[in-house]
């Protein structure tokens, strides 16, 4: 009699613990979320970027549209200004502010360069969008471009920049041909340089 009962409590049990395992497992489940999903949603970003660009193109939400499909959600983005030349090899300069998901915020200065199909200067806004960032200070290093990520509709273009795991998209209005014809690095500092290297 007992070890007919021992048998028949032995499912209950089983049901029991693995009951007791998925409410574990629920409960754990915030704290496994990918840093991607954490980040900024699509709606507050292309806010952002609208109100830092002082315009909302259609090629504007179509780029973030596109970053947000291949990369997932930022956890920070750039806000800054920037100034190139270029005679076929060329130099980025620029300067800006990171802000984090997490609240963080630092000044970061970049320079770089770069070997393009055209000629001549230009100054414009680039808003950069920084994915899988563990803090502030881990912008500071140089991220090489990725071979054929440029993306041009409407009058903005977006290109990825990358190193390890740590993704930076930088968005332009207006670029032409400057944005994409760049092949290169960008180094990411603490304080202002005219080294572009």
């Amino acid at each position: 009699m007992n070890v007919l009962s021992s048998r028949s409590a032995s499912p209950a049990r089983r049901t029991l613990l693995q009951a007791a395992g998925a409410c574990t497992l629920l409960a754990a489940l915030p704290g496994l979320v990918r840093a991607d999903e954490a980040g900024y949603d699509a709606d507050s970003v292309l806010k952002a970027a609208t109100d830092f660009f002082g315009e909302t193109t259609e090629g504007l939400a179509r780029v973030i549209e596109k970053a947000f499909k291949e990369q997932g959600r930022p956890n920070g983005f750039i806000r800054g200004e920037e100034a190139s030349a270029a005679l076929t090899v060329g130099v980025r300069y620029g300067e800006g502010t990171l802000t984090m998901k997490s609240g963080g915020s630092a000044k970061v200065y970049w320079a770089g360069p770069s070997i393009g199909f055209d000629v001549g200067a230009n100054a414009s806004k680039v808003f950069v969008l920084v994915y899988k960032l563990p803090n502030t200070g881990a912008i500071y290093r140089r991220f090489g471009g990725v071979d054929g990520s440029l993306y041009y509709i409407g009058g903005a273009g977006i290109n990825y920049q990358r190193n390890g795991s740590v993704t930076l998209a930088p968005i332009r209005l207006g670029v032409g041909l400057r944005a994409g014809a760049s092949v290169g690095y960008l180094h990411y500092r603490r304080e202002k340089s005219l080294l572009p290297l």
